[in-house]
């Protein structure tokens, strides 16, 4: 199950339908026109337009694949008792004193611009399940850093 935001939802939506009306013809048509040309064994417009298409044929299998998957969790009905998927986490580095707020989402929706982190991410993961005035530490490529949770909205 691929848990996602509404927001995430709608956008996979657009990016497969995208895909399946706009690129795949796109692809389709380029490879007829370039196996239209003769000789395919040296017709490098050929093999291009083949891995084009390959390339489209596996971002649509595992985007639908998703899709699939997908169960849109409704804001409103999440528990800010603790830390967990779609909630928004403000924290203290213990070591530097910042402070720093980001929202824990699918790997789709990650956008460390937006302040949204991926559940998968090693803070995310440090943070999951705890609560207001936990102390936890989070294993992240530059050492271990110790973050005190603030507050967790939604």
């Amino acid at each position: 199950m691929e848990y996602m935001s509404q927001e995430c939802y709608d956008e996979l939506v657009a990016e497969l339908e995208h895909l399946t009306k706009v690129e795949l013809p796109k692809a389709q048509d380029e490879l007829a026109e370039a196996r239209a040309k003769g000789d395919l064994s040296e017709n490098f417009e050929y093999h291009a337009a083949k891995r084009e298409l390959r390339r489209l044929m596996g971002q649509i299998r595992f985007k639908t694949n998703v899709f699939q998957h997908a169960q849109v969790l409704d804001p409103n009905k999440l528990d800010t008792e603790v830390v967990g998927l779609l909630r928004k986490v403000e924290f203290t580095n213990l070591a530097n004193k910042m402070k720093m707020t980001y929202t824990i989402v699918n790997p789709h929706e990650a956008n460390m611009m937006e302040g949204k982190i991926s559940i998968k991410s090693p803070i995310a993961d440090a943070l999951l399940g705890k609560k207001v005035g936990d102390v936890v530490e989070a294993h992240v490529p530059a050492g271990v850093i110790k973050l005190r949770i603030e507050k967790i909205s939604v």
